[in-house]
C-alpha cells in the first residue's frame, strides 16, 4: 500500500470513530442539559461554547498545521476527545458543563479540519469534489450512526454508558493515529505551499469571501436543527431513541450521497450546486415545525440531508482550490472557523426565540435566513465571474 493510501485509510476509520463518538451524544446532551437545569438560552451557550473554541483556535491551528506537521496535532486532538469524554460524566452544574464543551471545541479544532487539510494536500487538481467528498463520508457516516447507538444506550444502560462510549471509541482513534499514521512529507503533497498566507490576506481572495460568507450564513441558518429538534421532539410524541433515528436518517443520506454528487460536482457547476443545494436545506427547515409526528419529521430532516449533500463537497472543493495559493490548513481552518463562529450564534438566537416564542420559531427563522444567505453568496459569485 503506497503512503497516500494508508494516509487515507488510517484518516477514514479515525475520522469516522471519532464522529461516531461525538454522534453518540448529540441527541441526548441537550436531554442532559436540561436535567442540570439548562434553559433554552442556556442550550444555546453550552452548545456555543463549543463553537467558540473551535473558531477562536482553528485558524491559530491551522496555519500551526501548514509549517509544523499535522499527525502530533490531530494526536494531540483525539487523546483530548477521549480524556473529555469523562468530563460530561462529572459536570454537575450548567456551568463545569459548559466549560468541558469549550476544551471539546479546542479539541475539535485539532482533529477534523486539520484531517481534511491532509487529505486535501493528496487531493488532484480536477478531482477535488470526489476526494473530498469520498472522505466526507468519514464524518456523516459517524454522525449518521452515533445518534442511533446513543439512543440505544441511552434506554438499554442509562446516560453515563453514552459518554464511556464516546471515550471508547476516541482512544481507539487515538492508538491507530499514533501507531498507523505517517507524517506527511514535503513531497507527498500534490498542492504545496512553502509560504502560508497571513491571516488578513485569506479575503482578499474573491472565491474565499464566498467560501467564508457562505460557510457563515450556512451555519447561523441550520446550526440550530441539531440542538432544538431533540427539544422538538417530544412536543410530538417521539422518543430519545426516535430523535436518534431522525436525525441519523439526515446524516446517513449525506453519507450515502457524498460519492456520486461527487463525481458530478468536478464535472458540473459547482455555484450551482451549492445554490441548489443551499435552497433544499432551507425548504426543509421550514417544513419542520409542520411535522406533526415522527414519519413526517424523518422526510423533513431527510430533505435537508439531500441538500446538504448537493452542496458540501462543491463548497470542499473551493476550499481546497484556494488552498493551493493560501495553505490547505489555512483554508481550511478558515471556512471551519466562519462556519463556527456562525454555530455560535445559532443555538444562541435559537434559544432566545425558543424561550420567547416557541421552538418553531428556530426552524422558520432558521430557513428564512438560509434563503437570505443562499441568495448573497449566489450575487458574490456572480459578481466574482462576471469580474473575471
Amino acid at each position: 500500500m503506497n503512503t497516500a493510501k494508508r494516509i487515507y485509510n488510517v484518516l477514514f476509520i479515525s475520522v469516522f470513530a471519532t464522529m461516531l463518538g461525538l454522534g453518540v451524544v448529540s441527541p441526548l446532551l441537550p436531554i442532559y442539559a436540561e436535567s442540570l437545569g439548562a434553559t433554552g438560552i442556556w442550550l444555546g451557550i453550552i452548545f456555543s461554547a463549543f463553537a467558540l473554541s473551535r473558531s477562536i483556535f482553528m485558524p491559530i491551528i491551522g496555519r500551526i498545521s501548514d509549517r509544523r506537521g499535522r499527525k502530533w496535532l490531530i494526536l494531540i486532538g483525539m487523546f483530548s476527545y477521549a480524556a473529555l469524554s469523562l468530563g460530561y460524566l462529572i459536570a454537575g452544574s450548567v456551568y463545569s458543563l459548559t466549560a468541558v464543551r469549550f476544551a471539546h471545541g479546542i479539541a475539535s479544532a485539532m482533529v477534523v479540519p486539520i484531517a481534511m487539510a491532509y487529505i486535501a494536500d493528496l487531493s488532484e487538481k480536477g478531482k477535488e469534489g470526489s476526494h473530498m467528498g469520498n472522505f466526507s463520508i468519514s464524518m456523516f457516516l459517524g454522525m449518521g450512526m452515533g445518534p442511533l447507538l446513543g439512543g440505544f444506550l441511552n434506554d438499554a444502560f442509562g446516560m453515563p454508558s453514552v459518554f464511556y462510549a464516546m471515550a471508547g471509541l476516541s482512544a481507539f482513534a487515538t492508538l491507530l493515529v499514533a501507531i498507523s499514521l505517517p507524517e506527511a512529507r514535503p513531497g507527498l503533497s500534490r498542492n504545496p505551499v512553502e509560504d502560508p498566507a497571513p491571516m488578513r490576506e485569506i479575503v482578499r481572495l474573491p472565491v474565499m469571501r464566498g467560501i467564508v460568507v457562505f460557510g457563515f450564513i450556512s451555519a447561523l441558518g441550520r446550526g440550530g436543527m441539531m440542538v432544538f429538534i431533540p427539544v422538538f421532539g417530544p412536543l410530538i410524541a417521539i422518543s430519545p431513541a426516535e430523535v436518534g433515528i431522525v436525525l441519523s436518517a439526515n446524516t446517513f443520506l449525506m453519507a450515502l450521497l457524498q460519492v456520486p454528487v461527487g463525481r458530478f460536482t468536478d464535472r458540473g457547476n459547482k455555484i450551482a450546486l451549492i445554490v441548489a443545494g443551499s435552497s433544499i436545506i432551507a425548504i426543509g427547515l421550514i417544513a419542520i415545525p409542520l411535522s406533526g409526528s415522527f414519519w413526517p419529521l424523518i422526510a423533513t430532516t431527510s430533505l435537508i440531508g439531500v441538500g446538504g449533500a448537493v452542496q458540501q463537497p462543491s463548497i470542499m472543493a473551493l476550499t481546497v482550490d484556494a488552498g493551493r495559493t493560501i495553505g490547505m490548513g489555512t483554508s481550511m481552518g478558515a471556512y471551519n472557523t466562519v462556519f463556527g463562529i456562525g454555530m455560535i450564534i445559532a443555538p444562541l438566537l435559537g434559544g432566545v426565540f425558543m424561550d420567547f416564542i416557541g421552538v418553531e420559531a428556530v426552524f422558520y427563522v432558521g430557513g428564512a435566513i438560509t434563503f437570505v444567505g443562499t441568495a448573497v453568496f449566489a450575487a458574490m459569485m456572480r459578481r466574482r465571474g462576471q469580474a473575471a
